[in-house]
């Protein structure tokens, strides 16, 4: 087994080259020249891949390799939108008149670490995503219904929307977003928790539909994996997004 370190390096840079699409939609991942570029042996990048796959930003096929996954298309984020508007709002409700107080500090600590992240580099960027998908979650997890949690975590759609929104203020506008539900939750307000959820959903859509409006179908790098830059030693460690983690049941 590869030291923890070199996998999660790997997985590091790797996700934020698939999140701001360095590697582009579609293209194939070079694990060798990765391995080059990031001066480790193939065997971590591997195992980086792996995770990357379980998340859908990456996908195998067999006698060929791993292959970035393809941008979301039109169909898929009303469907996405469709389904989490129905689902969140409710959930964040719940999360208010359920979530513990070690949950609740969790969430604040998270977004004290996404804060951090908000106007990083491209690893912090990706960091920031990683951090959404974790607030939804713990939020999700909060609610106190297991399959609210797990229908939540299967969609995978935080990365995937930030691919879109890369070089916009979706950051801060999101943190701010959060801030508003944080504080009804803390405060046990359930109605305000519903509301925060959905206005920060309509609000994340908008974004969506701006950028895809603006900028017709989504513009990606013309550049190979061969030829993407790593960021190695640069930004804030991983950990301090990924540390915020929810408590033990």
């Amino acid at each position: 087994m590869y030291p923890r370190s070199l996998v999660e390096m790997a997985y590091e840079q790797l996700l934020s080259m698939l999140v701001t699409m360095k590697i582009p939609p579609g293209a194939h991942i070079g694990i060798e020249a990765l391995a080059r570029q990031l001066k480790i042996s193939q065997t971590p990048i591997r195992e980086a891949l792996t995770l990357l796959e379980a998340q859908k930003l990456a996908y195998k096929i067999p006698n060929v390799g791993f292959r970035a996954a393809n941008l979301l298309t039109p169909e898929d984020i009303d469907a996405l939108f469709e389904i989490r508007l129905m689902i969140e709002p409710a959930m964040a409700a719940l999360a208010a008149k359920r979530a513990s107080e070690e949950m609740l500090q969790t969430l604040v600590s998270l977004s004290h670490a996404m804060a951090e992240a908000a106007d990083g580099n491209d690893v912090a960027y990706a960091q920031f995503a990683e951090g959404d998908a974790r607030l939804h979650h713990l939020v999700a997890t909060a609610s106190g219904n297991r399959f609210i949690a797990e229908a939540i975590e299967g969609l995978h759609v935080h990365l995937h929307i930030f691919r879109f929104l890369v070089n916009t203020n979706a950051t801060r506008k999101a943190l701010s977003e959060h801030q508003v539900l944080i504080d009804a939750l803390l405060a046990r307000d359930a109605a305000a928790a519903e509301a925060a959820m959905r206005a920060h959903l309509h609000a994340s859509r908008q974004r969506m539909d701006s950028v895809m409006t603006a900028g017709g179908e989504r513009e990606v790098p013309t550049e190979a994996v061969e030829t993407a830059k790593p960021s190695i030693g640069r930004g804030r460690p991983r950990r301090k997004v990924a540390a915020a983690t929810a408590p033990a049941d």
